[in-house]
């Protein structure tokens, strides 16, 4: 198992088990399942996990949004379901709407070649950008190295389509890969990679789909097409090929199985997808390009207007990628896309409202989650900013949807274009760079940049007011003024008048206490996994706060669960990210039901290796259900404590 191992385990658990998940793929950040029964999924447990931002239900899939440390979450994840990357479980039908299976399919095959794709063309991006300035020329041989590097996923895309298609549609992998090789080899390619070639006639002339014929297959013509770099085609054939594993596999004896079911499948599917398929995925390709010029041909500034208002609207509901294979198929097909180019004044929107909400706001917490956000932003990843942020507001997110719009409006109305795949926030600029070498669509760029956070900065700044100050704060409840006082009266509570029979909570640890408030961890220093305080560790053990019983007891001992006698719960973390040293310098002396005293050592841990291994020792001592008492006064900040000393009073 990985670093995140107790996180996937209740994950898993909170899903409805693993008996429960059908599919599993993800993205930048978050974990995308496919459910059998979405009923019996426990949302609100998922979403009050730590480590969970919140949970989403869209386009068929149940979407748990984790952060940008998806990836190892979901190689966790996958350990517990049995499979290794690159595997899913068998999917059943399921009835539901096109959509939705359209966006499911469309997911789980671009998804996993999402990151490499925006490294390879911020490669190229970058290749280009420092070509322009005069650095270096293009006809140089560590200009074309790079460029290999950034093209090589472009050229040959549908090889990385054909395998992720064929685990999409439960076909072998390899045979996946095949296919997409075989679409891109240089024999079928002859009418576009041959110079001299001529063809043997047009059929289709004097229409929009006029085609020359350079060979044919026993007879029948083969469409000149350039599959390199193409999408639809290698889906269809892989969707295609899917079918007839299974027809073969069916009927072909197992005792050759093994290596007839491939050939029979490849045999079928080449000659079909290059005759049939292929020719129609591109003429669908070139009637989608004509569709979308039309409309911009209608009112460019009202296309790109309207991009621009609705993307964050789809990006909540996972519906934006549904729209990728647009954004590719223009780039590959017309050299550049500009029809679904506006939502890039959306991201720099998002992070402009973030910020005004940084001066508007008195919420310290919310303070302290704005600037990382503007940050995430910036750089093109938005969704910490409208879940954590934009969402619970409201009005900040419509506000972020109109200057979005504004900005895509500005962008469709002066032609803004990207040349190249990939990149993500200001990483996409050089892609934007023209290719001639002329700075006219860079300027447009910043130009639409300046606007779009102009507008959100100044919209956010006129109109939002924080209408929920008065009744609680967004990002973590704080002790009322009352119950300030009452701290304030006495550092250990001693003399805090509080009523005879208070509930009292002793410190675990020996060292110095810290304000929950200054822990680096967001999931503690909101309060969202409940109030108490944090303490600075000078000795590697924990002991028992109280009487109780042992409720919780993370595998890698670095965290510990209990229930007090008169019902408070409890929950002492020891280091943040402890977790991912998978319970290297823990030992635990308790179990999960037994019944501990208070001053009962539970753990001993190394705090040299904890500290070398580059992870804080800050304690946090938690009342999971503070809500449930009227008052929870931890001690002063900074305070010496010894173990078994009062920590908390209720």
């Amino acid at each position: 198992m990985g670093k995140y191992q107790a996180l996937a385990r209740e994950i898993v658990k909170n899903v409805g088990g693993k008996d429960n998940v059908s599919g599993l793929v993800h993205c930048i950040t978050r974990l995308r399942f496919t459910l059998r029964d979405e009923g019996i999924a426990k949302d609100q447990a998922l979403k009050d996990m730590e480590g969970v931002v919140t949970v989403m239900k869209s386009g068929g899939q149940y979407q748990v949004v984790i952060g940008n440390h998806v990836p190892e979450v979901f190689e966790d994840v996958m350990e517990i379901l049995d499979l290794k990357t690159g595997e899913t479980p068998t999917e059943e039908k399921k009835p539901g709407k096109l959509l939705d299976r359209a966006i499911d399919i469309v997911s789980g095959i671009f998804q996993p070649i999402l990151g490499i794709m925006a490294a390879c063309g911020m490669l190229k991006g970058l290749n280009t950008l420092l070509v322009t300035i005069g650095l270096y020329s293009a006809d140089c041989g560590g200009y074309l190295i790079i460029n290999a590097a950034g093209d090589a996923l472009f050229t040959f895309l549908p090889l990385f389509l054909g395998y992720t298609a064929a685990k999409k549609f439960n076909l072998k992998p390899m045979i996946g890969l095949a296919i997409g090789a075989a679409m891109c080899y240089p024999g079928i390619q002859a009418g576009t990679l041959s110079t001299g070639a001529k063809p043997l006639y047009y059929i289709l002339s004097e229409t929009m789909f006029s085609s020359p014929v350079y060979i044919d297959f026993f007879g029948i013509p083969v469409i000149s097409v350039d599959y390199t770099g193409t999408v639809i085609p290698v889906i269809l054939a892989v969707w295609f090929a899917s079918k007839c594993e299974k027809i073969f596999s069916k009927y072909i004896p197992d005792l050759v199985k093994f290596f007839f079911v491939p050939m029979l499948t490849l045999l079928i599917t080449l000659p079909v997808s290059v005759i049939f398929l292929g020719p129609a995925a591109t003429f669908g390709s070139a009637l989608i390009s004509e569709f979308t010029l039309a409309i911009r041909s209608f009112s460019p500034m009202l296309a790109g207007g309207i991009v621009g208002l609705t993307w964050q609207v789809l990006v909540i509901f996972g519906m934006h990628w549904g729209f990728i294979p647009v954004y590719i198929n223009n780039v590959m097909t017309l050299g550049y896309d500009n029809v679904m180019m506006p939502f890039f004044a959306c991201t720099f929107a998002t992070s402009a409202v973030v910020f005004a909400i940084f001066f508007k706001t008195k919420d310290k917490k919310l303070k302290e989650m704005a600037i990382p956000n503007f940050i995430s932003g910036i750089f093109g990843v938005t969704e910490p900013a409208i879940y954590g942020i934009l969402l619970p507001l409201k009005k900040p997110f419509i506000i972020s949807c109109i200057a979005g719009g504004i900005g895509g409006a500005f962008y469709g109305h002066f032609n803004f274009r990207k040349f190249i795949l990939g990149g993500m926030g200001i990483f996409e600029l050089p892609n934007m760079m023209n290719p001639d070498g002329t700075m006219g669509n860079i300027l447009v760029a910043f130009a639409g940049i300046g606007i779009s956070m102009i507008v959100g900065f100044l919209l956010t700044m006129i109109f939002y007011k924080e209408e929920t100050e008065d009744s609680g704060k967004a990002a973590g409840a704080e002790i009322s003024e009352e119950d300030n006082e009452v701290g304030k009266a006495g550092g250990h509570g001693k003399e805090s008048g509080l009523a005879a029979g208070e509930v009292k909570i002793y410190s675990p640890l020996k060292g110095k206490t810290v304000k929950l408030e200054h822990v680096e961890d967001e999931a503690f220093s909101s309060g969202l996994l409940g109030k108490g305080v944090a303490i600075m560790p000078e000795e590697g053990v924990l002991y028992a706060p109280a009487e109780g019983t042992i409720s919780a007891l993370f595998p890698t001992g670095h965290a510990i669960g209990m229930v007090m006698d008169n019902g408070v719960e409890l929950l002492m973390h020891v280091g943040m990210d402890t977790v991912q040293l998978e319970g290297k310098g823990f030992k635990a002396f308790t179990a999960v039901g037994e019944k501990v005293k208070k001053g009962q050592k539970l753990l001993e841990f190394d705090r040299e290796l904890i500290r070398e291994a580059g992870y804080s020792l800050v304690t946090p001592v938690l009342i999971v259900n503070a809500p449930d008492h009227a008052a929870v006064v931890p001690v002063e900040e900074a305070i010496q404590v010894q173990a078994g000393e009062e920590l908390i009073v209720m």
